[in-house]
C-alpha cells in the first residue's frame, strides 16, 4: 500500500498515484481528494522507499509505522509533531529503539508522524506490503545475495 502513497517536494500532505505517462504522475491528496499532476521534475519519493537509519542499518517505514500503530492503538499519534526535539526522540526511542540519534534529525521525526496521522485519517491503516510487493522484494533480495 505504502509504494502508490506519495510525497511530493514543495506540496503540503500525502498523496496517492492514480495513473502515470511516460513525463507526468497523476496523485490525489489524501486529505481533500484533489488531483494534480506531478511532472518529472518534481521531487517525488514513493513512502514504500523510505526507511529510518538504525545501529544495525535500515528499519522499512511500514515496519515503522505498525510500531506506532501498536503503540497507539490504531488512533493518530499522541504525541504532536510540533513537540520539542527532546519529546520527538523519546517518542521514537519507544517505537524504534535502536534508531540511530545522530542520523534521525527531529524534522525527520516530525515527517513521520505527520505521515502517520495523515494516513489514519484517510483510512489506510494496512501498512503491510501487498503480495506484489513482497514478491518484488524476495526477487530482489535474492538477487544481492547471487551477486
Amino acid at each position: 500500500m505504502l509504494k502508490k502513497v506519495l510525497s511530493i517536494s514543495g506540496k503540503p500532505g500525502l498523496y496517492k498515484l492514480i495513473s502515470q505517462s511516460k513525463a507526468t504522475l497523476i496523485a490525489e491528496a489524501l486529505s481533500d481528494g484533489r488531483r494534480l499532476p506531478v511532472h518529472s521534475s518534481d521531487k517525488v519519493v514513493s513512502l514504500g522507499d523510505v526507511s529510518m537509519f538504525t545501529n544495525e542499518g535500515e528499519a522499512p517505514l511500514r515496519e515503522v509505522f505498525n510500531a506506532i500503530k501498536a503503540k497507539e492503538n490504531g488512533q493518530k499519534c499522541s504525541v504532536d509533531p510540533k513537540a520539542n526535539p527532546e519529546d520527538l526522540k523519546n517518542f521514537l526511542g519507544e517505537i524504534l529503539p535502536d534508531f540511530d540519534r545522530e542520523k534521525v534529525y527531529p524534522s525527520d521525526i516530525k515527517k513521520l508522524i505527520s505521515w502517520y496521522n495523515i494516513l489514519i485519517e484517510a483510512g489506510m491503516t494496512d501498512f503491510e506490503p501487498e503480495k506484489e510487493e513482497e514478491k518484488e522484494e524476495v526477487e530482489a533480495e535474492t538477487k544481492k545475495e547471487e551477486a
